[in-house]
């Protein structure tokens, strides 16, 4: 009786005293597709990938219609198996690639993936690499735009995202939702992204090289108001910065792990407050609570939580730096950056290639 009101269909076998118990309509072990959570789409499709790699294959299907889309798909590990596929558009990327990528999981096909740090072990990068190998997306429209660039998107079964395979320097500027805005519009907001690059990295070090090692470069007047600013405060300006970058590092860690109904409130009304309340005490001056939150803002302009995570990293070398060799350590600081970007590769491709491709169909 309880399985006839829970709607389950119950066969009787004649002659017998044996049932069974039959769901006519079993319950599906996966969510339906939503819109993306951590990605923003102000006009383009707001579909995003699930945890079930057959539906992701198919939304990549839907938004990209030709008989050139290939899939390769593997079953892996040895304990806990895991689906992966590998989607790429035949004649527009570089066949090596492929290659290259088949080979690493043929060979580590008895590895476990359950994270990205063991699909990057399985595909032979770095655990200690600062700027990742690989983006990732939410978006089925994004990832079918990197295929048309001659990209390979890795799928994961149990992964509600796509991997794009090489990662490059300018997807982190780059997005192809802002082909929607005319041409002019598209070029300025990405210009506002490379300039919110350079002021994540630039602002703290900068103020650090001007206020205790080169305070000269500064006009008067100017010089003036900065040393009144941190008057009262009574540890030097790398310390200083130290500090509050540790502490909006906390904030932003907050926001992420707290409830969505109440973690933004929190970390928003808890950082107004923090902030007034070090800079009555004189723990730190009032221009570098500007100065970082200028630098968070701008650090949330650039595209991809993986870009966005390695700017934040690079601004803690310029900030040493700075405080040893002041505006001289800063540039050096720069070129060290750059010329670590110039080094990067993946699988023969450099990091700064503008388009890695043959050529987009």
């Amino acid at each position: 009786m309880t399985s006839i009101l829970e709607g389950k269909l119950i066969i009787y076998i004649e002659n017998t005293k044996k049932f069974i118990i039959y769901e006519p309509v079993p319950k599906g072990l996966n969510r339906s597709i939503e819109v993306p959570s951590n990605e923003s789409v102000i006009q383009g499709p707001s579909n995003s990938f699930t945890e079930d790699i057959d539906t992701n294959i198919g939304l990549l299907r839907k938004q990209l219609t030709s008989n050139k889309l290939l899939v390769h798909s593997f079953t892996t590990g040895k304990n806990q198996k895991t689906k992966i596929s590998l989607l790429f558009i035949n004649g527009v990327v570089d066949k090596e690639l492929v290659e290259n990528i088949n080979s690493l999981i043929e060979k580590n096909k008895s590895m476990d993936i359950s994270n990205l740090q063991s699909l990057s072990k399985m595909l032979g990068f770095s655990s200690w690499d600062t700027i990742s190998k690989f983006n990732t997306t939410e978006l089925p429209f994004h990832a079918s735009q990197f295929l048309k660039t001659g990209r390979v998107v890795i799928l994961v079964d149990q992964l509600p995202f796509a991997l794009i395979l090489p990662n490059l320097l300018w997807d982190m500027f780059i997005v192809e939702s802002d082909r929607n805005f005319p041409f002019p519009i598209m070029i300025t907001i990405r210009c506002l992204r490379v300039i919110g690059a350079l002021i994540a990295l630039i602002s703290p070090g900068m103020y650090v090289a001007l206020v205790a090692v080169n305070p000269e470069a500064l006009q008067i007047e100017l010089a003036l108001s900065v040393a009144q600013s941190r008057e009262g405060v009574p540890y030097p300006a790398l310390v200083e910065v130290i500090i509050m970058l540790v502490v909006l590092e906390l904030i932003l860690e907050a926001s992420i792990r707290l409830p969505k109904s109440v973690g933004p409130t929190i970390t928003m009304v808890g950082g107004i407050i923090l902030g007034q309340a070090v800079v009555e005490a004189k723990l730190v001056s009032n221009l570098l609570i500007i100065i970082l939150a200028a630098t968070t803002i701008a650090n949330s302009t650039l595209v991809g939580a993986q870009s966005s995570l390695s700017i934040r990293s690079f601004k803690y070398i310029n900030v040493i730096l700075s405080s040893l060799f002041g505006v001289l350590g800063l540039v050096v600081g720069l070129v060290f950056i750059s010329s670590y970007l110039a080094s990067l590769t993946t699988f023969g491709k450099s990091y700064l290639y503008l388009n890695i491709g043959r050529k987009e169909q």
